[in-house]
């Protein structure tokens, strides 16, 4: 890598968005639009939130483009928008909180809502901007009118359907954050300080370029080539050492059973990270009992978490490196079965759970699993028994996902706590299920709540979840001469059966749809779209095809394949029945199915 002129700052979040600077940092309209959403969003904020101060965010890449020595720096973003951009939403968030607990605030505090506001948009500035988005997606307008929103800058016209958009999802999403964190303190200007000196504190480094061959050079080299060590890489390179701290010969062995681990747990880094977490989690009683001296109960730590996972397990495989291996390698093999079905002597019954708990994103419920199945002989229970398990778990997962109660911070410690449960209380068989079910149904959204969801924009909302509800109503319906694989991929990890959107989600809306939507009333058809294209009463199962999507109705009824089998509604699935013996498609009769297909979803998730 030859790179004539770079400099690397480790500046604190406070520096970055300096108030008394004038520095902008603008993203070019080549870049892609805005894309992190609530998964990413949820990250950042429990990142800053639980860590101490000072806590690491990553890099950005700039190019300097002032023209000259007098003008201030205005950079132009070349890596790092995503994140850039969601740190300016999350302050806005912080300045419009802050500024709601104005007449609480001291003289000295009060001015600190105009520091989160000077954070935003220049000093002795009215409409300068610190980030500029760019502008595909509607970003840059979004974010104009939501700062115009909350009096950042002057007033102006918000966009249409802004609301349903990411920029100001985002923003409303670390506003919720913040005030859940402030319903549970009683003093909660102190606890709003807080919030922001931890914001304050972060630290980001700042990569800055002179031209854009050198921020693509650099770019390409960071993520591609050079990938530092990870914590599992770092745990296998301390096990190791401590293993063959004798010079015995024996390293190949042990190396060997370490790579035996890693193919369990597959290819994915997340996969292996996530397990070394979860093992702790799930076993943290017996993994503290060798080093519990006085009345603390896990002087290891209470929870393993990515920050204090490798700290843990140093501990442990320092006291006694050959019972660290056996564990890990043993309960890597468990774990296996559940994310992977590899393991040969699965039941057909425990392989389809366990891929129906990777469909609604249950990864938080593996460590449960894995616990379970360690001690399956012990607890009394037997492989129908994880089976009922993990059919309960899913429809929780499916409630959870959509509803985000209870939040994914909460997820692995109710976990981890029924555990200490059935330890405490020596479960076994039935007690085990009837517990479990007692605790998801306190913790989760109220039924009512739940039907809110449904009825509302869910493929937005969250499309996994939506697709696997969409792909159970549809298996219902279907016998042995017309079942189909609705899991089946393509060589490209597409699925061969995707949701379809009957009324067409696109922001053209072809005039046939118009016609029929709308009477021709294209601004109807939009407003329309924004209420009802999302919702479970305009979504089917279809194989997949690009070009279906803005077919007239009829066209995607008999659509055929080049081989002239349906590919359209008439697909041989039940779900689409309702939809082939219609002439015409209306909001009422999105509205009517949605309600039966509700009732229906409510009857097969119930806890």
């Amino acid at each position: 890598m030859n790179i004539n002129n770079i400099n690397v700052n480790k500046n604190p979040i406070s520096q970055v968005f300096d108030p008394d600077s004038k520095v902008v940092f603008e993203i070019p309209k080549y870049q892609r639009e805005y894309t992190w959403g609530s998964r990413e969003w949820e990250a950042l904020f429990d990142d800053l939130i639980e860590n101490d101060d000072g806590y690491f965010l990553g890099s950005i890449i700039c190019i300097n483009s002032a023209t000259d020595t007098i003008t201030a720096p205005k950079f132009e973003v070349v890596d790092g928008q995503q994140r850039l951009t969601t740190l300016s939403l999350f302050l806005a968030a912080l300045y419009t909180t802050l500024n709601s607990y104005k007449e609480l605030l001291d003289e000295d505090q009060q001015s600190d809502i105009l520091q989160l506001k000077r954070k935003l948009v220049l000093k002795k500035s009215q409409d300068e901007i610190r980030v500029v988005p760019q502008v595909q997606g509607n970003n840059r307008d979004d974010y104009l009118g939501l700062l115009a929103k909350i009096g950042v800058i002057p007033k102006r016209p918000m966009p249409k359907f802004a609301g349903l958009r990411r920029i100001e999802k985002a923003y409303n999403y670390f506003k919720k954050r913040i005030s859940t964190v402030l319903d549970e303190v009683s003093e909660k200007v102190p606890e709003m300080f807080k919030i922001i000196d931890k914001v304050n504190s972060a630290i980001l480094v700042m990569i800055e370029v002179s031209n854009h061959s050198d921020a693509y050079t650099l770019f390409e080299s960071l993520n591609n080539r050079g990938t530092p060590l990870t914590s599992v890489d770092l745990i296998k390179n301390l096990l190791l050492a401590r293993l063959d701290v004798n010079g015995e010969g024996n390293i190949d062995y042990y190396f060997s059973r370490w790579t035996e681990i890693l193919s369990n747990l597959g290819e994915e880094y997340s996969d292996q990270e996530r397990f070394f977490r979860q093992n702790y989690n799930a076993f943290r009683k017996t993994l503290n009992e060798p080093f519990i001296k006085g009345d603390r109960q896990y002087p290891l730590g209470t929870i393993a978490t990515r920050s204090t996972m490798l700290d843990i397990y140093e501990k442990i495989i320092t006291k006694d490196p050959v019972a660290a291996l056996d564990m890990l390698s043993n309960n890597a093999e468990i774990y296996a079965g559940i994310i992977s079905n590899k393991t040969e002597n699965l039941s057909n019954g425990l392989r389809e759970s366990y891929l129906d708990l990777q469909r609604v994103q249950g990864a938080p419920s593996y460590l449960l699993i894995m616990y379970l199945v360690k001690h399956q002989e012990y607890l009394d229970i037997t492989d129908d028994d994880v089976v009922k398990i993990c059919k309960l778990l899913v429809n929780f997962f499916i409630r959870r996902n959509l509803t985000d109660t209870p939040p994914t911070r909460d997820m692995t410690r109710i976990f981890m706590l029924f555990i200490e449960t059935i330890e405490q209380n020596n479960y076994h068989n039935a007690e085990i299920y009837n517990s479990l079910r007692n605790t998801l149904i306190s913790v989760s959204a109220s039924d009512e709540f739940f039907e809110e969801k449904l009825r509302g924009p869910v493929y937005d909302d969250n499309s996994g979840a939506t697709r696997f509800i969409l792909c159970m109503m549809a298996m219902r319906g279907m016998t042995r001469e017309n079942v189909q694989d609705l899991w089946r991929k393509t060589n490209s990890n597409q699925y061969v059966w995707s949701i379809e959107h009957i009324f067409p989600q696109g922001s053209n809306i072809p005039d046939c749809w118009v016609k029929m939507i709308a009477d021709g009333d294209h601004d109807k058809a939009k407003e329309y779209q924004s209420l009802y294209v999302h919702t479970f009463g305009n979504l089917t199962i279809t194989g997949y095809n690009s070009t279906l999507s803005n077919k007239s109705f009829a066209e995607k009824k008999e659509r055929k394949d080049n081989s002239g089998h349906y590919i359209g509604y008439r697909n041989g699935l039940n779900l689409n029945d309702d939809v082939c013996d219609k002439e015409e498609w209306t909001i009422e009769i999105i509205k009517n199915r949605t309600d039966r297909m509700v009732k229906e979803i409510m009857e097969m998730f119930a806890l």
